[in-house]
């Protein structure tokens, strides 16, 4: 275990100017909260804290992360409370104890719904204070180095969600040394016979190309010299898991990779990466498609570097990395390496806000860009959090972002936007504006006209044509590649979707209560809305035109002396009659014979049906799939939950299914437009002679009759005659009568009916 010393010595190579009485004080109250405890492995329980600490000095934080991490168990683990912190140690550690003791009440290792729900919580911790997630990954970090303790069904658990969640987030912070420690411990536990594969190709690989790889070295040190570029070149081996997941990716060997052994050239300004490129490729030929320059076009977590690739010494493929001291440290260590979050002063975004003000110029500037990239992803993500998405979704929507590569597009305007790798043009429009994408019915890539589910390439230019008033489709949450525009597409949809339920709603309510002699109002709802289980009045109103909610608890909520009697059981067709005296809803009361007739004028004055025109209506309703609807018939509605009315004809055989559902019919009446008629669907069965030209005369016949034949199905039942089903179009029941004549009078044909489901 180390020793005080030794934590105050790792504090010091770095930050001379630190509180060494701020970092003794800790270390001696931490161990004396924990000195009762041990851990799985039996080691006292201090030597956790203590390993978190060191890792966070081999990050360079500030002393206030390195305190936060010597402290961060004791609130959850011992008796220590935030006010004793807060006094011992001061508001800012306090802070970062107790960001630290709510993420350690996260139990990431759940549920799908729980884990997002946990991940939500995370997410919002961090955003206040970027420190609190970097000494969560150490705390993270040396949990994974002593997992062989936990027991087997524990331990997988936890390599899994650190696969999942941490190794990710500590990639998308630019921390790439973390995350491939992290990846590859996971990596050992879930996948063990995978990695000592690969683990053991690379050891021999290594072995093999020692020679090759000091060649290579001393080849580019030695051509950069020249051209007076000084310059420090380092192999380095690609991790197991990296190599395991490109060969899964690509479904090749170990034996067919080609770039297993990179290269790093660290040279001493920008101007020197890009004069090292040239030297390298006017010495070496470069391998087409394997350029990446991502100095100009810097990544979302600030990773800066040049990629190349190019046939080496030896005739093989080197993949060389050029960059800067700065871009390396930041490459290693992400966000953790950046001066603003080392010093214990610029901590957090709104910190930053505030300094920005008082900066000079250069200082501002560089501020401000810092900031931006450092904090893009992660305002993002605490962005859409703020919509109140599903948990499920929002799993999904990190796991999308954290684990895909970016392209980089730009606006007519030269705007820079970075997307996933497999991004569409529809990402790119939600990328730009929320409103922008909700509003997209096409696009422009470099110029010409395009799919908006067209997958974009880096460099592309795209314009987004938009039109007001314009929804996204359902379909596109299937083809989008980030979390914003997944989320953007459901909540577009589903506020249309409320819309038209709202509007059945409405419907049906003032119809429920128009029969019951009331008078119906929303904002009648405002005071009954906890009796209705609902937060709002659109939501309510929306429920029941859903089917979620009825209208009579709507009613009887509303007016609770409003009663209503019904018979229930009992099935139609009794001796004494039924009537249906809802007007929207089927309930069969049952009515003695002699007062019938009084009941039957009552239900006669009560009945509103509700008025449909359409299926372009702004109501949820879709025609029977079997036959169809069409104005003429009598009809009515059948109401499943979510999914709208579907319209049947009165004599509709299907009906029978539902006699048992009363809950569900309602009564509809035909509202046509005159002015903007609509075709709708009816299907005709035809038994006519089987011979050439027997179709033919009856489609004459249908298009002669202003009708569209949809679809067609055709049998031969017997020797001689064919049966054919058509699906046709008309205006109402009296052009389908006129097209039903004229068929049954070809000579062709033997019979014709309607069809109804």
């Amino acid at each position: 275990m180390m020793r005080q010393n030794e934590l105050v010595e790792r504090v010091a190579s770095y930050n001379p100017d630190f509180d060494e009485g701020l970092l003794n004080r800790a270390y001696v109250y931490a161990m004396h909260k924990h000195r009762h405890q041990t851990r799985a492995s039996g080691d006292p329980y201090f030597s956790h804290p203590l390993e978190v600490a060191a890792i966070v000095t081999d990050l360079k934080l500030d002393q206030d992360s390195v305190v936060a991490a010597l402290l961060h168990d004791t609130i959850e683990d011992t008796d220590a409370t935030r006010r004793e912190i807060d006094d011992a140690f001061g508001p800012n550690i306090a802070r970062l104890v107790d960001g630290l003791t709510k993420l350690k009440r996260i139990d990431l290792v759940s549920k799908k719904t729980r884990q997002g729900e946990n991940l939500r919580r995370l997410l919002l911790a961090v955003a206040d204070d970027v420190r609190v997630l970097l000494v969560k990954l150490a705390d993270r970090l040396h949990n994974m180095r002593t997992l062989n303790h936990v027991a087997e069904d524990k331990r997988q658990r936890i390599a899994q969600e650190t696969m999942d969640i941490y190794a990710p987030l500590a990639g998308r912070m630019g921390m790439q040394t973390m995350r491939d420690e992290l990846e590859e411990l996971a990596f050992q536990i879930l996948h063990p016979e995978g990695y000592s594969l690969v683990h053991d190709k690379l050891h021999e690989l290594q072995r093999e190309s020692g020679e090759v790889i000091t060649e290579i070295e001393m080849s580019v040190v030695d051509n950069l010299a020249a051209a007076h570029i000084p310059a420090t070149v380092k192999s380095r081996n690609k991790r197991p898991y990296s190599v395991f997941r490109k060969m899964e990716r690509n479904r090749i060997s170990f034996e067919q990779l080609s770039d297993v052994i990179g290269f790093r050239v660290i040279v001493e300004s920008v101007e020197d990466c890009y004069h090292a490129l040239g030297v390298i490729h006017m010495r070496w030929p470069a391998v087409p498609g394997r350029f990446k320059d991502y100095v100009s076009t810097p990544k979302q977590n600030d990773y800066r570097s040049i990629h190349t690739t190019i046939v080496g010494p030896s005739h093989q493929r080197v993949e060389l990395q050029i960059r800067t001291h700065e871009m390396d440290d930041i490459a290693e260590f992400g966000i953790a390496a950046h001066a603003l979050y080392k010093d214990g002063v610029y901590s957090s975004p709104q910190e930053i806000q505030h300094l920005k003000g008082d900066m000079p110029g250069a200082n501002r500037a560089a501020a401000l860009t810092a900031e931006s990239r450092s904090y893009a992803w992660l305002r993002r993500t605490v962005e859409t959090l703020s919509q109140g998405d599903h948990p499920d979704d929002l799993l999904e929507q990190a796991r999308l972002e954290l684990f895909l590569d970016q392209v980089f597009c730009f606006t007519p305007k030269g705007r820079l936007i970075a997307l996933p790798q497999g991004a569409t043009a529809i990402d790119f429009a939600y990328a730009v504006h929320t409103d922008v994408g909700n509003t997209c019915v096409g696009c422009r890539i470099n110029g010409r006209a395009a799919q908006v589910v067209t997958q974009l390439n880096n460099g592309d230019e795209v314009q987004i044509i938009r039109a007001e008033g314009q929804t996204p489709t359902a379909a596109w949450e299937h083809v989008v590649a980030t979390g914003k525009a997944r989320a953007g597409i459901r909540r577009a949809t589903k506020e249309a979707r409320q819309k038209q339920y709202f509007s059945l709603g409405e419907k049906i309510l003032a119809a429920t209560f128009s029969r019951a002699d009331r008078k119906f109002d929303v904002e009648q709802l405002e005071l009954v809305l906890g009796k209705l289980a609902r937060n709002s009045t659109t939501e309510a109103v929306a429920a029941v035109g859903q089917g979620e909610l009825p209208p009579e608890d709507v009613l009887r909520a509303v007016y609770p002396d409003y009663r209503i009697e019904r018979s229930v059981g009992d099935k139609p067709g009794s001796a004494e009659g039924w009537f249906n005296l809802s007007g929207v809803t089927n309930f069969m009361f049952r009515i003695p014979g002699r007062r019938r007739e009084k009941y039957a004028e009552a239900a006669r004055k009560l009945t509103e049906a509700i008025p449909i025109s359409g299926t372009n209506s702004d109501l949820p309703v879709r025609l029977a799939p079997d036959g169809g609807a069409v104005p003429g018939d009598r009809i009515v509605g059948i109401l499943s939950p979510g999914e709208g009315i579907t319209i049947y004809p009165i004599h509709a055989e299907t009906l029978k299914d539902y006699e048992e559902s009363a809950d569900e019919w309602l009564d509809l009446r035909w509202d046509i437009d005159k002015q903007n008629p609509e075709r709708f669907p009816a299907k005709v069965k035809i038994i006519a002679i089987d011979a050439p030209g027997t179709l033919a005369e009856i489609t004459e016949i249908i298009a002669q009759g202003e009708s569209n034949i949809a679809n067609v199905f055709l049998s031969s039942p017997n020797s001689g005659l064919t049966e054919m089903t058509l699906g046709i179009e008309v205006w109402d029941l009296k052009h389908l009568n006129r097209l039903v004549r004229a068929i049954r009078a070809l000579s062709v044909v033997t019979h014709v009916e309607r069809v109804n489901g």
